[in-house]
């Protein structure tokens, strides 16, 4: 569990930023799923309720997504689902249980680049972008190569290009955390391939993802890209899995998901 000193609620994003940078150990509070499984000391929780941050709506070119939007929501939405497929549904609807995912926020998630999120991997195959006070707008693949430095992120958008994208993962039990996900998507002649929970964020498989891209998708070709993923991406070893099994499952996991969208 954490421990809370003080507890404020803004009425507004810059509100909340301003509290929120004024202490090294003052710390937005969202969901605080997975913040709670942890032991933290926080001087000033800024809870972010009050800013109106729960939402999916259609904002023309883009689906923008608030910060504070709960993975329930991103499960349930038909706007999703008619814009992207399964491809979000199928990444959080196997997290724990619906009371863990009507708690745990995507902002949260995001912010918090955890190697082993079904979220993340997924939302990279869409080319998302994330929207911080500080530092602006971002890809989402450059957010997680940046350094970490104390923002807020407040939205999520998503390019409706009718893009066809797959999500697989590997768990020893269905709500169990992953030992291994696997994101793919193909928007006209570009073909890009995700791997996360390596246990290492997830990452873009460049070589295999160039080679698609430059060559039909036939099960030749497929084999041979999903062969190059295990080869070119480093895989580490935890409680989970060993970083040869992962290896080995990434290229089953990758063929999976490439008969789906070719």
């Amino acid at each position: 569990m954490f421990t809370v000193m003080e507890m404020v609620q803004p009425k507004t994003v810059e509100e909340a930023y301003e509290i929120l940078t004024k202490r090294k150990n003052n710390q937005v509070i969202g969901g605080s799923a997975w913040l709670r499984m942890g032991s933290k000391r926080i001087g000033t929780a800024v809870e972010l309720s009050q800013l109106g941050l729960d939402y999916i709506k259609d904002s023309g070119d883009y689906i923008e997504i608030g910060a504070m939007t709960t993975f329930r929501s991103l499960e349930t939405s038909k706007l999703l689902e008619e814009n992207f497929g399964s491809i979000i549904k199928d990444s959080v609807k196997d997290i724990i249980g619906v009371q863990f995912r009507n708690v745990v926020t995507i902002g949260g998630t995001i912010f918090s680049k955890f190697g082993f999120s079904d979220l993340i991997v997924a939302l990279l195959a869409l080319e998302c972008e994330v929207k911080l006070v500080r530092n602006g707008k971002l890809a989402l693949r450059e957010f997680l190569n940046k350094e970490y430095e104390k923002d807020l992120l407040t939205k999520i958008y998503i390019k409706k290009n009718n893009v066809k994208a797959s999500y697989k993962s590997l768990r020893n039990a269905q709500s169990d955390y992953a030992l291994l996900n696997v994101s793919v998507s193909k928007f006209e002649d570009k073909v890009k391939i995700y791997v996360g929970a390596r246990p290492q964020i997830a990452t873009l498989a460049i070589k295999a993802s160039e080679f698609l891209s430059n060559n039909e998708l036939t099960d030749e070709n497929i084999e041979k890209a999903a062969f190059m993923v295990s080869e070119e991406l480093t895989f580490g070893t935890n409680m989970r899995a060993t970083k040869e099994y992962r290896s080995l499952m990434s290229k089953v996991l990758v063929k999976r998901a490439l008969m789906e969208v070719r």
